[in-house]
Parts: structure tokens; C-alpha cells; sequence
């Protein structure tokens, strides 16, 4: 059992320069005792990667707005394969059509936390889901 904090990365992946919404989620999570590490704007899925990787992350968020979410979140699930970096978690959030959330998880995104969610519910999905105990189901 691990006494350090989770390792989050909220990031923003391509041209959407909407992130509230992430910056929210980014400071509830550290509130809620996570170390997070933000990404900024206009990240490419290999810069995402290459941070997550570097930060040691359990897991990624990505904010997704712009209506890109199955190209961008399949590039950094094929990234993450590729660095062999796939026990990383996948986890996402944005304005996501309801009909695409099952192809979503099928490639493996673990989770899309939609309009309407509270910082309350991803905290405690992220503290359940993501860590030692993670895998457990």
C-alpha cells in the first residue's frame, strides 16, 4: 500500500482554448489531496504523453470541447500502448454525444464524466478508480 498521492494530468488536448471546466476539475482533485499537473492549452496527444510519463502519472484527464474526443483520445490511448505506459488510466470529460460514450470505453477510456457532473462525483471515481486497488475488479 502506497502512503504518496495520486499523480494526475489534466490536459487539453487539441485546438479548443475552452478550460474552466478543466482548471476546475484540476484544482478539486488536488483539493481532494492529488498532485495534479496541468498541461495548458492546445497540447498535442504526444506532448500529453510524454508528460504523463514523465510526471510518473496514475492517470490522465482529458477536456475535450471541440468534437475531436474519439481522435484524440484514441492517439493518446495508441500513445500510451506505444510507450508500453498502458496501466496509466484514461479518463475524460467535455461535451461528449451520449451515443459515442460506448465506443469511448471500448478503447479504452475509462470513464467521461459529461456536463453536469460535480467536481464531488470525479474526485471520489478518481480516488476508487485509479491506484493500487484499481485493478482489484
Amino acid at each position: 500500500m502506497t502512503t504518496s498521492p495520486l499523480r494526475i494530468v489534466v490536459a487539453k488536448p487539441g485546438l479548443d482554448g475552452h478550460d474552466r471546466g478543466a482548471k476546475v476539475v484540476a484544482r478539486a482533485l488536488r483539493d481532494g489531496g492529488m498532485e495534479v499537473i496541468y498541461t495548458g492549452l492546445h497540447q498535442t496527444p504526444e506532448q500529453i504523453v510524454e508528460a504523463a510519463i514523465q510526471e510518473d502519472a496514475d492517470a490522465v484527464g482529458l477536456s475535450v470541447l471541440s468534437g475531436a474526443h474519439m481522435t484524440l483520445f484514441a492517439k493518446v490511448i495508441e500513445l500510451l500502448k506505444a510507450k508500453d505506459a498502458d496501466d496509466i488510466v484514461v479518463f475524460g470529460g467535455g461535451i461528449i454525444p451520449e451515443e459515442d460514450l460506448p465506443a469511448l470505453q471500448e478503447m479504452g477510456v475509462a470513464t467521461v464524466f459529461t456536463p453536469g457532473a460535480t467536481t464531488t462525483e470525479i474526485v471520489d471515481w478518481v480516488r476508487t478508480h485509479v491506484g493500487t486497488d484499481a485493478s482489484d475488479g
